[in-house]
């Protein structure tokens, strides 16, 4: 039989996709990784993974290896780690990933009560716009929108993402009547904002009740690839701006933005929480996930980014 450490090196490796991903996770050397894979590769006569300066690609023999045991060897560490916590309080570092604004603005302030519960869990948040890799970067979970989830991802939605647009009241005061429909929007400066993956700037379909859609083709006044930052514009009056309703959504609230055409929107998806379908998660993660899920619908969060 194989030693235990050898199969882990090999599994974290092909899921992660480098020795080194793998050693953060199991807390070794990338050398010491290595060299379990190449211990088990000789012991069994058969090479594993085809090696790069880059990355790591399972040749065929190691595809049959991982689906053999990789559900197996998780199962076993998950219940390890699951009697170990059984009679225990959930503790240990939440390392979460969440975009800046939308964390700030919708998480933090759930810490001080999530705190209060569950006092011996260190959360580990790293605020930055982009889908990260669960299990390649070693988080526990991350809350995002537009995602593109692995078949080994479970996401659990707090809410939509709408599109609305908005104005500074200030904006709307002057001679030019408000736009009453998107073909109006020609006429008006804009803010737009540029799509980080592809660079190009966004097109927006605006949709009614009525089933109705038009594009919206406001002139670029300033090109912003950041909401957050759309939105400090837009309070500065420096045109229209579509955002999504879970970054307007204060602003409007406090009459410091309006909306414009208030009868159409954009569906951009779902706000999701996801973390890995293990059978058996982390204490720490189990909880952290009923809690957000618990707070964001106590709080009526989906109904207040609703943009329809």
């Amino acid at each position: 039989m194989q030693p235990l450490s050898h199969l882990e090196s090999f599994v974290q490796s092909a899921q992660s996709g480098s020795f080194s991903a793998a050693a953060r996770l199991m807390g070794l050397t990338p050398a010491a990784v290595s060299k379990n894979v190449a211990r088990l590769e000789a012991s069994l006569g058969v090479r594993l993974f085809q090696r790069s300066t880059r990355s790591l690609t399972l040749t065929e023999g190691g595809q049959r290896l991982l689906a053999q045991v990789g559900p197996p060897l998780t199962a076993l560490a998950d219940a390890v780690d699951h009697a170990a916590e059984a009679e225990q309080q959930p503790a240990g570092t939440l390392k979460v990933s969440m975009g800046q604004a939308f964390g700030r603005a919708y998480l933090v302030p759930l810490l001080t009560e999530f705190l209060q519960r569950y006092p011996a869990i260190q959360p580990d948040w790293r605020f930055e716009n982009r889908q990260v890799d669960l299990i390649g970067e070693g988080f526990d979970a991350g809350i995002g929108g537009g995602l593109n989830l692995n078949p080994d991802m479970v996401a659990r939605t707090l809410g939509p993402i709408h599109l609305v647009v908005v104005a500074a009241p200030a904006l709307l005061q002057g001679r030019r009547r408000a736009p009453r429909h998107p073909a109006d929007l020609a006429q008006w400066d804009g803010i737009a904002r540029r799509n980080i993956r592809t660079g190009r700037i966004n097109v927006t379909t605006l949709r009614n009740k009525a089933g109705d859609a038009a594009p919206v083709e406001l002139r670029p006044r300033v090109v912003f690839d950041d909401p957050e930052a759309m939105c400090q514009a837009a309070l500065m009056g420096l045109g229209l701006a579509v955002l999504p309703m879970p970054f307007a959504q204060p602003w409007l609230a406090r009459g410091d933005l309006v909306r414009v055409l208030p009868g159409w929107w954009a569906d951009a998806g779902p706000t999701s929480l996801y973390y890995p379908s293990k059978r058996l998660l982390p204490a720490r993660t189990r909880v952290f996930v009923d809690f957000v899920v618990e707070q964001f619908s106590t709080r009526g969060f989906a109904q207040r980014v609703r943009g329809d």
